[in-house]
């Protein structure tokens, strides 16, 4: 049955709330991470490179990499699944095989590749829970990179083997690593909800908690615009 877009919103701004209750917001709880082991050396000269990851809820996730130094623009939407169904009231059922994801696309001269994915693991998400972020319980929510490339294949494999061994988190993580097949961008409603929205409940409780992490664990990443 499809549920319609408003009462989807409704419903996660209530289980916000209720879940703030118990549990703390913000960023995964992790100790300090550390860098990735092996990466895609920077570029000598500028250009532009795509990341595709999902944890979650795309407004926080979005919000989190608009402030990293060297993201170009980032692009909230959904990768897993199919065309005919990347709608947000079809994707919300937990049905279609997509992930709520993002489109990272950034300056190879300015970060890497393994960055980005530390940035993904320390703030932007909770790489331990299986499908479901928070409140937001459901295969949409998973926990995903969808790889471009081989380099990008062999970095997240790396890394996330690293992590694992370093027991950097309480419990194993569940993150997924699958190839990019398509990714589908969101509804204009969706794109910078975090910026056009700032005071909305999901947004106060789960989303801007991460922001303020990123800027107090990565000073040197964190930018302000």
């Amino acid at each position: 049955m499809k549920r319609p877009i408003a009462a989807v919103l409704v419903r996660r701004v209530a289980a916000a709330a209720a879940f703030a209750l118990v549990a703390a917001p913000g960023a995964a709880g992790a100790t300090s991470l550390p860098d990735p082991a092996v990466d895609i050396p920077l570029a000598k000269t500028g250009g532009t490179a795509t990341a595709v990851l999902a944890g979650g809820c795309f407004w926080g996730v979005e919000g989190v990499f608009e402030h990293v130094k060297g993201v170009k623009r980032v692009v909230s939407g959904y990768s897993g699944g199919e065309a005919g169904t990347a709608r947000y009231e079809r994707v919300s059922s937990g049905d279609t095989g997509h992930a709520e994801a993002v489109r990272v696309e950034y300056d190879p001269a300015r970060i890497s590749y393994g960055q980005l994915l530390k940035v993904f693991f320390s703030v932007a998400h909770d790489p331990s829970q299986r499908d479901r972020q928070g409140p937001d319980i459901g295969r949409q929510y998973r926990s995903a990179i969808f790889y471009a490339t081989p380099e990008q294949r062999r970095v997240a494999e790396h890394y996330v083997s690293q992590l694992q061994k370093a027991d950097a988190f309480s419990r194993p993580l569940a993150t997924e690593l699958v190839p990019l097949r398509a990714f589908y961008d969101a509804e204009a409603y969706h794109q910078d909800y975090l910026v056009r929205h700032p005071t909305q409940p999901y947004i106060v409780i789960h989303d801007l908690p991460k922001i303020a992490e990123l800027k107090r664990r990565f000073p040197t990443l964190y930018e302000d615009d």
